[in-house]
């Protein structure tokens, strides 16, 4: 047995539906309510949830499922056991609500719709209420010694992993060719990446994209051998974001080392004795000795702290630097924005006198 239970705001079309001519099976229990039919019931709950104006969710719909093998166990009789039952220990004495069964699927299930405003106005909570029925379900499967649907989910589940063993087999062949490659490659950049996946086609495994309607990829699939598996299947390494996190280079200096290469015959051909560089070639940076700023701007638009810093690079350096015409450039607009700034100083230390 399973249940279900949700708190929704149409009541009026909830029971006209448990009570439609085709699905209605037995009537079972009314309890707290006088009427019979479904426009009158609503409006002698209607009557008690009006008292309470801030609730919008005024309706309790429950499902209760019965597994095909038990209902040869269940005559109408203990259906309404079960439907007072379950109400009880949902905590719902207090409340106004109907039972009846359907008949318009294989397995018989039973329906309940309860006013969740109670007869003393107060509101049913519904905090995890979901969870509460299938806890509740679950119970009464136990008492009364009928199919447990968390045992049955189980069960399923174990069985389907062993349905077809040739799809299992082949599976573990292809964990077993993707973890040993992925181990193999794994941490060696854009290389080990395409090495991979030419290893994995040469093993006559074919990896699929899987797209969305906007043309995204979201994951993966591995083909082998006439079986088709999700990335998830094989394992939570081979998803399609958690693959390319593999190859990525895990020593940061050779992650450097293009970058290097191509900056070294730069530096060695301009500044070949001091290693400093005032005003690299793209202009776009200014470095100091500890390495710790660097400033992007052109020679027009620095800006009062950047050049104090330039200026206190020159006063340091002294002669080991042989200036451009650029540094030249540089080193005088500094130095009269230096004269500015102390003229500025002095007229400021004026005023406040």
């Amino acid at each position: 047995m399973i249940g279900k239970c949700k708190a929704i705001a149409h009541g009026s079309n909830a029971l006209e539906y448990i009570f439609r001519e085709g699905k209605l099976g037995n009537r079972l229990v009314f309890h707290n309510l006088c009427s019979r039919e479904p426009k009158a019931i609503y409006e002698e709950m209607k009557v008690v949830s009006d008292y309470n104006t801030r609730c919008r969710n005024k309706f309790l719909r429950i499902e209760i499922g019965i597994a095909p093998q038990d209902e040869k166990k269940l005559p109408v009789s203990e259906l309404m056991r079960i439907a007072h039952l379950f109400a009880k220990q949902m905590g719902l004495d207090n409340h106004q609500w109907v039972a009846v069964t359907h008949k318009d699927t294989d397995n018989r299930h039973i329906h309940i719709i309860a006013n969740r405003i109670s007869l003393y106005g107060e509101v049913y909570d519904t905090t995890f209420v979901s969870n509460r029925a299938a806890r509740v379900a679950e119970e009464i499967s136990r008492e009364k010694g009928l199919t447990i649907a968390r045992e049955i989910k189980a069960e399923r589940k174990h069985q389907k992993a062993k349905t077809n063993p040739t799809r299992e087999q082949t599976k573990q062949q292809v964990q077993k060719i993707c973890y040993a490659l992925l181990d193999k490659y794994k941490g060696t950049g854009i290389t080990g990446h395409s090495m991979f996946l030419y290893e994995l086609n040469k093993n006559n495994i074919a990896i699929e994209r899987m797209k969305n309607k906007q043309g995204m990829v979201y994951g993966l699939k591995f083909s082998y051998c006439g079986q088709t598996f999700k990335a998830s299947e094989i394992g939570r390494e081979f998803g399609y974001h958690s693959l390319q996190k593999n190859f990525k280079v895990t020593n940061k200096e050779e992650s450097r080392k293009p970058h290097l290469t191509v900056q070294e015959p730069i530096e060695k051909k301009e500044q070949p004795d001091t290693g400093y560089q005032l005003v690299p070639p793209s202009r776009s940076s200014i470095s100091r000795e500890n390495d710790t700023q660097q400033v992007q701007n052109p020679i027009g638009a620095v800006a009062d702290a950047i050049v104090s810093a330039a200026d206190e690079l020159m006063e340091g350096l002294g002669d080991l630097i042989t200036p451009t015409v650029q540094g030249n450039d540089y080193a005088e607009t500094a130095w009269q924005r230096k004269l500015r700034n102390q003229a500025n100083r002095k007229k400021k230390r004026g005023r406040g006198i």
